[in-house]
């Protein structure tokens, strides 16, 4: 008889989970719950975390067998499971679960109106009880600057708490007040119900309501023009001017009665950004970025799901917008929308961004969103602490004799089959070493495996030669990154203590036989698998699985990516080279119009597909010559492979 495939020993037993819809958690040994998942079907949902271990992801199988135990609630209806869901994860802040790291860096403009006299003021407290907040603005500056423009329309106290009490109990108007700096009650200009109106009309203006404004103060300018009060229409015509100014700060992106909250996400397989935009008024009123750090595999869907429950988890009803717009749509969108309208007493729509303005401001958040992303990696790793953590986190984790000061990466890029290169990235103490990277070009192979095989033992081969053989330095110092002034030690004969290569247990085994068949195999060596970031080392059945917050992951993965660009960058010299050596053969073509070709059709395989009309167009060539160009291009040619 058959024996089942391996599961977890908490397994329930069949129909123990009910179909209904609810939330679970998973709970270790000491009770620590380490996730919360909503499901609209428990029993077909869970069924997914106990099938054979060797099925899950490699992230989920971690969880369910960290997990000591199941547990379920049963609700009436989904978006029950959705508010339920987001309560336990704000309460037991699950390990497993995606974690938000807010950027603390921008100030935000808040409206004190808990306050008998509410103030303007800026700030970084997102917790002040009653306030009101605009932004988040880039620079402080360009708060105070808006806070500045906006008095002059709507002049509401900006003076301290302190000098609010002292000039109500004196009678004597605060010393903003008394420079024009201050409109509250305390400047003893307006009373405190005459404040809170003009504080109403400076709320309703930030929150998108400005043409409503503009067109009153235009009125009222011209009727005192007509009245020839021109004191009084030169003051509206300032206030206007000011409305101009802070309009002016904020282009209009949408059409003008736009209320939407507009989502743009980059992400891998460890963590995301993302760029949330407010726009009210069709006018970008802050952007607020969000840098998210998963630990289980999950969909495109359902971080969206959890990013909009963790921005409108704890917002008011007047900070949720009629529309949110998001770059892929959740697979629960009709109960968010009701959970969402239940929070706004008023319809809310999720959409996707597909055409127009919305369009072309999705695209822009979302590669504010992949620069954001990049922008954390790289601090990640180049922060002294950090590459510390990282050296030592990995010593430990692949269980290195000494912290891997020097180590090499390998990548293997090819155009289908032909064209192969490889590249190799040196990173020392944690810093990439520019002025040590390596290329290699492979004339013939069977598969990736092979080429790696053949680069390894190139470059090992060098490890016990003389010094003064070392090549010069090939890499291109004026790539993107860092760069690190050039020693004149040699290099190429430095011994590494790491190799990485990209790939899985594949690609390591054929790194593994080169180091034996070159004699070092006391340099360690392990693989990274860019699906599921798995590391791999030699002779092992399973990868390991560092944790989403090591250090170590952060560095491998810079490793892996530095050598896949520098690998695709000299790829494409070569095919450029290529090209050109191709079009030099053509009689009558010199550089001058080769780079001129190039450059009017943009790309190599543009140039091929046009016609000999379409290239003659180019000055300086004529009809016969571009005849002689198409018919060369349209034989089949063997490129270099010359290293």
């Amino acid at each position: 008889m058959a024996r089942s495939a391996p599961t977890v020993p908490y397994k329930p037993k069949p129909g123990e989970i009910p179909t209904n819809p609810g939330v679970y958690r998973f709970r270790d040994r000491d009770g620590r719950v380490l996730y919360v998942g909503k499901a609209k079907n428990l029993r077909a949902r869970l069924s997914n975390y106990f099938a054979p271990l060797h099925t899950l992801h490699e992230r989920t199988r971690r969880m369910v067998t960290t997990a000591a135990s199941v547990e379920w609630t049963v609700v009436a209806t989904d978006v029950d499971s959705l508010q339920l869901e987001y309560q336990w994860i704000k309460e037991f802040d699950p390990p497993f679960n995606v974690r938000y790291k807010d950027d603390k860096s921008y100030p935000f403009m808040a409206i004190t109106l808990a306050d008998e006299a509410p103030r303007v003021i800026v700030t970084r407290n997102r917790r002040i009880p009653g306030a009101k907040y605009f932004g988040p603005y880039p620079k402080v500056w360009a708060v105070h600057d808006t806070i500045d423009l906006m008095i002059r329309v709507f002049p509401i106290r900006t003076c301290s708490d302190a000098s609010y009490k002292k000039a109500m109990a004196t009678g004597r108007p605060c010393f903003p007040g008394q420079i024009g700096r201050c409109g509250g009650p305390c400047s003893m200009k307006v009373t405190v119900e005459e404040h809170r109106a003009i504080v109403d009309d400076f709320i309703a203006f930030m929150s998108g309501g400005d043409q409503r404004f503009t067109r009153e103060l235009t009125a009222r300018m011209r009727e005192a023009s007509a009245a020839m009060d021109y004191e009084a229409a030169a003051v509206y015509r300032d206030r206007l001017q000011s409305i101009d100014a802070v309009l002016n700060r904020s282009a209009l992106v949408l059409a003008a009665d736009t209320d939407a909250d507009l989502f743009g996400i980059a992400e891998d397989e460890l963590a995301a950004t993302v760029q949330h935009f407010v726009i009210r008024g069709g006018r970008v009123r802050g952007v607020r970025a969000t840098t998210i750090e998963k630990e289980l595999d999950i969909t495109g869907g359902e971080l969206v799901d959890q990013v909009l429950q963790r921005t409108y988890g704890n917002a008011a009803g007047a900070d949720i917008p009629k529309q949110v717009l998001v770059p892929t749509m959740p697979d629960d969108a009709a109960d968010l929308e009701e959970w969402l309208r239940g929070r706004r007493g008023k319809a809310v729509t999720i959409q996707i961004a597909q055409r127009g303005r919305k369009a072309d401001l999705m695209r822009t958040a979302t590669l504010n969103a992949q620069q954001a992303l990049m922008l954390h990696k790289t601090r990640r790793t180049s922060d002294y602490v950090a590459r510390s953590q990282a050296l030592t986190d990995l010593q430990e984790a692949l269980d290195l004799v000494e912290a891997p000061l020097r180590i090499e990466c390998f990548d293997v890029s090819h155009l289908s089959g032909t064209n192969v290169v490889a590249s190799m990235v040196v990173f020392e103490d944690g810093l990439p070493r520019k002025d040590q990277y390596r290329s290699f070009g492979v004339a013939e192979t069977t598969d990736d495996t092979d080429s790696l095989y053949q680069v390894l033992t190139r470059r090992l081969a060098y490890l016990d030669r003389p010094e003064e053989n070392e090549p010069g330095a090939s890499a291109d110092p004026t790539a993107d990154g860092e760069v690190v002034t050039e020693r004149r030690r040699p290099r190429f004969a430095y011994r590494p203590q790491l190799l990485v290569v990209d790939g899985g247990k594949p690609q390591v085994e054929a790194a593994a036989r080169a180091l034996r068949d070159a004699g070092h195999e006391e340099i360690a060596l392990c693989g990274i698998a860019k699906r599921l970031e798995e590391v791999w080392l030699p002779g092992e059945e399973y990868p390991v699985i560092l944790p989403r917050t090591s250090e170590a992951l952060y560095l491998l993965q810079r490793l892996r990516d530095e050598a896949h660009r520098f690998a695709i960058t000299h790829q494409r010299k070569r095919r450029r080279r290529d090209i050109q050596s191709v079009l030099a053969e053509v009689p009558g073509l010199g550089d001058a119009r080769i780079k001129a070709l190039l450059r009017h059709f943009g790309s190599v395989s543009a140039l091929k597909k046009a016609t000999p009309e379409e290239i003659a167009e180019l000055p300086g060539v004529g009809p016969k010559l571009a005849s002689a160009i198409h018919a060369h291009l349209a034989q089949p040619v063997a490129l270099s492979d010359a290293s």
